[in-house]
């Protein structure tokens, strides 16, 4: 075997210890920023849950910000490709988008997303930056949603701009009450702001033209 060649398996396995690291220690970091939150969480315990030293966290990540960031768009991401996974599993763009709020409505009912993303995100990030990265993640797939039901027909041309700022308002709403809200009472709330979010956007639908009625 060549120098080179072990040289490249060498450099091979520490990436994957490597990224088995970075793994375990959002897993690790998303368990004790739910629990308890961020300010309490301590960048040793998360660390010493995997049995590394902190020198490792600082490898991968700046500081603790930096480590929630992470966890907060790994969280987003899952939540997002879900939702568009539920989208594209259906037949036209109006049950796309309600599949698609369904998903999202479930997700925020979660202790762990509702806890990490909608109570201690504005905290840890600050509310400006934390809404740029909601805007970020989420704005445009909203926006695409909304554009598909125009573009068809089952919404009337609205300026998008203003409809999906609209829109992402009450998803916003939306999710802060659910995270909140305890475990008990969150089906019901989430049955609430499904039914209450299709009305809305409903009132935007095509009137029925009588001569085809």
């Amino acid at each position: 075997m060549s120098y080179a060649l072990r040289m490249s398996r060498v450099a091979s396995r520490r990436e994957q210890y490597s990224q088995a690291t970075r793994a375990a220690l959002l897993a690790a970091a998303t368990r004790r920023f739910a629990e308890q939150g961020f300010a309490k969480t301590a960048l040793e315990d998360i660390a010493a849950d995997i049995q590394a030293t902190r020198g490792a966290i600082y490898h991968h990540f700046a500081n603790k910000t930096a480590l929630f960031e992470a966890v907060f768009e790994e969280l987003e991401h899952t939540a997002l490709q879900e939702s568009a996974e539920a989208a594209a599993s259906a037949s036209d763009p109006w049950e796309a988008a309600f599949r698609a709020l369904d998903v999202f409505l479930e997700h925020c009912c979660d202790p762990v997303y509702g806890k990490v993303v909608w109570q201690e995100g504005p905290i840890a990030l600050g509310w400006p930056q934390w809404l740029a990265a909601e805007e970020a993640l989420a704005y445009g797939f909203i926006q695409q949603l909304l554009s598909d039901l125009m573009d068809t027909g089952q919404l009337e041309r609205q300026p998008l701009e203003t409809t999906t700022r609209l829109v992402f308002g009450m998803l916003t709403a939306a999710g802060m009450t659910l995270a909140d809200a305890a475990e008990s009472a969150k089906p019901q709330l989430k049955a609430e702001y499904l039914a209450m979010i299709g009305k809305l956007v409903g009132a935007l639908r095509p009137a029925p033209n009588p001569a085809f009625g």
